[in-house]
């Protein structure tokens, strides 16, 4: 089959398409054959030479965590998920294929209603930002800040906050404002004076925040909310025990991906696609990602 994959570290110029093995579905597994998949940050820091505990030695490396696609085999005792079932799912330095293996807990239905380029970003970012928001007690009367609130994890923390019954400002480039509108957030520039703009906009005060960014934004949520255990971090980690506030890592599993596409099927959540490429071009993914200027999400689409 072709990947998106990796035969050295470096640069987005290391990635190309590359022939490796096909995947056979074992035990409680299926195959997917892939339709889109998403890209992170994450995958440009394996790219780059993060090492994860389990991570297979040696190259070639396909990367990729999130994926949607139709079945096409299964193994055996692998049930609940007939062949020919559209499903999204997640499987780590895997899904920038064009098959995927993966345990059927790691999947679940595709709404039909979900464009593919949807499905295929949908699982990783989407599941970090409600682990966040779950993680920081949001619901009805909060007042939240998001940071980040344009990108892929931001998009979907603003969209399940307001669900949930919240008040969301989230911070962006001015270029992004009128995108936060349509998803409902009260818009603010980052950057210096960020927390004399917040508290202009909510006077009353802001009860949780979820950070994206670190850094500044980190600092400015210290200063904005009293309750710091009400603070979450996907991105500084090493700060976070230093400041009492939440480092948060995603929680994945079927029941949270099954809730976030109810939220999808009900019509309160958009998943902003960006640009939709090519597998073979998944350098070129790689380099959009890295500008730190995507709103919402790249999906990679297969054939």
């Amino acid at each position: 089959m072709k990947a998106a994959a990796i035969n050295a570290f470096g640069g987005p110029e290391v990635v190309e398409l590359l022939d490796v093995e096909t995947p056979e579905a074992g035990p409680g597994q299926v195959r997917v054959r892939v339709k889109a998949a998403g890209i992170q940050p994450f995958d440009c820091a394996i790219r780059r030479g993060l090492t994860i505990p389990g991570q297979p030695a040696g190259f070639p490396r396909t990367i990729g965590n999130e994926f949607a696609g139709v079945i096409d085999q299964a193994g055996e005792n692998a049930t609940g998920f007939p062949i020919g079932s559209e499903v999204i799912g997640w499987e780590l330095l895997a899904g920038h294929a064009e098959f995927v293996v993966v345990p059927t807990d790691q999947i679940v239905s595709k709404p039909a209603s979900m464009p593919w380029e949807v499905a295929g970003v949908f699982s990783a970012s989407g599941q970090t930002a409600h682990t966040a928001i779950e993680q920081l007690g949001v619901g009805f009367g909060d007042t939240v800040l998001v940071h980040a609130a344009a990108g892929g994890v931001g998009t979907v923390a603003v969209q399940v906050a307001k669900a949930y019954g919240a008040t969301v400002l989230g911070t962006a480039a001015p270029r992004n404002h009128d995108y936060l509108r349509s998803i409902g957030a009260v818009p603010v520039e980052y950057g210096e004076g960020l927390v004399e703009r917040v508290r202009a906009l909510a006077p009353n005060g802001v009860t949780a925040a979820s950070d994206g960014i670190g850094g500044a934004a980190l600092d400015a949520s210290v200063e904005l909310i009293e309750d710091r255990k009400r603070i979450g971090t996907i991105t500084d980690f090493d700060r976070a025990a230093e400041l009492g506030v939440l480092a948060i890592s995603t929680q994945r599993s079927p029941t949270r991906l099954s809730a976030l596409t109810d939220l999808y099927e009900q019509g309160k959540l958009h998943i902003e696609i960006s640009q939709a490429i090519p597998l073979a071009q998944a350098e070129q993914a790689h380099r959009a990602v890295e500008s730190g200027h995507v709103r919402g999400k790249i999906a990679l689409v297969i054939d």
